[in-house]
């Protein structure tokens, strides 16, 4: 088994750990076989949503996993198209998953990408009646950011962004660092080219994978990563991460990769 994954905070004061398994477009079948074998390997961070389908799976994987509760991170979202309905969808999502609460609730989208302060109120709502120990947003911009907390005086927590080393963008970074908000990123691999030159470098020099470079890089930053994976052995390989961190000068490097 790995090492533990290292963990963030997030407000108020909830652990979240670094690396977690995404489970996007996994049907239920899948999803399960992907949940229970990440959660034997050592995750103890799943991510879902709504819209993915796959929430029933997800909970019966993580029932069955034998684990105490509290030792799992749960993630799911609301969806953009039933926004409207946040009450009904955080109770029917927490059915389905069969958990008395999910440990982030993320707004999935904006909303015909706006902010929209009334829905997040709502999520701060299911905050406070104890049903999500966090809340975040997903693909929400600074200004969305801002113009949720203007309006409600609750920050989000996270925001759930596509992130690789070809997204990098220090200002944005920093604009979440200084609102306190965690970057998370999703589809690290999709937007990178994991054949360039400075990843085999960074690998070799290490003795590991690309694709292991990629997520020590996310570790490394502090960013959340998620791969997706139904595949046993992809998803072992992705938590082995924990036995090397890159230098600065490896960050920079891959920090500065171009896009495929």
């Amino acid at each position: 088994m790995s090492d533990p994954i290292p963990t963030v905070t997030l407000r108020p004061g909830v652990e979240i750990p670094l690396l977690g398994l995404g489970t996007w477009q996994a049907p239920d079948d899948e999803a399960y076989e992907a949940v229970r074998t990440a959660l034997d390997l050592g995750y103890r961070h799943i991510d879902t949503a709504r819209a993915y389908g796959n929430e029933e799976a997800v909970g019966r994987a993580v029932a069955d996993s034998g684990l105490d509760r509290s030792e799992i991170f749960v993630t799911t979202k609301l969806p953009p198209k039933e926004v409207d309905d946040a009450p009904r969808i955080i109770d029917e999502s927490l059915a389905k998953l069969g958990l008395e609460y999910v440990d982030l609730w993320l707004v999935h989208w904006p909303p015909n990408k706006e902010a929209r302060p009334d829905v997040w109120q709502n999520v701060i709502a299911a905050q406070q009646a104890g049903k999500a120990r966090a809340i975040g947003v997903s693909n929400y911009s600074p200004a969305q950011i801002d113009e949720l907390t203007d309006a409600t005086g609750v920050t989000p927590s996270i925001n759930q962004i596509p992130w690789s080393p070809a997204d990098y963008d220090a200002d944005l970074v920093a604009a979440h660092r200084e609102r306190d908000v965690v970057l998370e990123g999703y589809s690290p691999f999709k937007r990178t080219n994991l054949e360039d030159p400075v990843l085999a470098e960074v690998a070799a020099a290490h003795g590991v994978t690309p694709t292991q470079v990629v997520l020590r890089w996310h570790l490394d930053t502090g960013v959340v990563a998620i791969p997706k994976s139904v595949h046993r052995d992809r998803i072992a390989a992705n938590l082995d991460v924990t036995g090397f961190a890159l230098t600065e000068e490896e960050i920079a490097k891959v920090s500065a990769l171009p896009a495929p």
